[in-house]
């Protein structure tokens, strides 16, 4: 560089800073862009790749899915079968009369009232209907609970609800016992079968 002249020595200096400043913009306006664009090309296929992956577990699992409907879809047949039949009435007559066996004298339901239909309010377009009965009776207290329980499990189209308690008639207690029992009222609501419509 000592034998250059200033004037060649400035030129080459203009050259070599012109030439970084070159590579500099070249590096920051197209590789880097580049490097950006790679990075969130690489990102979008890391997340392309889950979705596909999910897709793919989805698909796997149609075949369980189906299983499950159809065993659903029997295990539903099999509850509308025992569902309101003939005369609503007789029918939770018999129902009811027929569960309580076991219960014998704990738990006593001499009264039923006829049933009172109408649309289930609780989600729309329900393809099912439902009829509510008043029924009265006495028992003692932890047999009650239990039958309501038991009734409510064995039949999972059975509601009981509004339930109210009091103590039963001081008159028709003769032991110390009958004094334990209570009166009973409740709603018994059941769902009526689509084909009942």
């Amino acid at each position: 560089m000592k034998r250059l002249s200033k004037e060649k020595r400035d030129k080459l200096i203009l050259v070599g800073v012109g030439t970084v400043v070159v590579l500099a913009a070249l590096w920051f306006t197209l590789i880097d862009a580049q490097k950006t664009n790679l990075l969130k090309l690489a990102s979008r296929n890391i997340d392309e790749q889950k979705k596909l992956e999910t897709a793919q577990k989805i698909v796997d699992s149609r075949a369980e899915i189906e299983k499950r409907v159809a065993e659903t879809s029997t295990r539903l047949q099999e509850i509308e079968k025992d569902m309101v039949r003939g005369d609503m009435y007789d029918w939770i007559i018999q129902t009811v009369k027929a569960f309580k066996a076991p219960y014998r004298d704990r738990v006593d339901i001499p009264n039923f009232s006829r049933e009172v239909v109408g649309d289930v309010q609780l989600l729309p377009k329900f393809p099912y209907r439902n009829a509510t009965y008043n029924i009265r009776g006495s028992a003692y207290y932890h047999d009650l609970g239990r039958f309501v329980a038991d009734l409510e499990n064995r039949f999972p189209y059975l509601r009981v609800q509004n339930l109210e308690l009091e103590p039963a008639s001081s008159s028709s207690a003769t032991a110390t016992d009958d004094a334990e029992k209570l009166a009973f009222r409740f709603e018994l609501v059941t769902l009526v079968s689509p084909e009942r419509r």
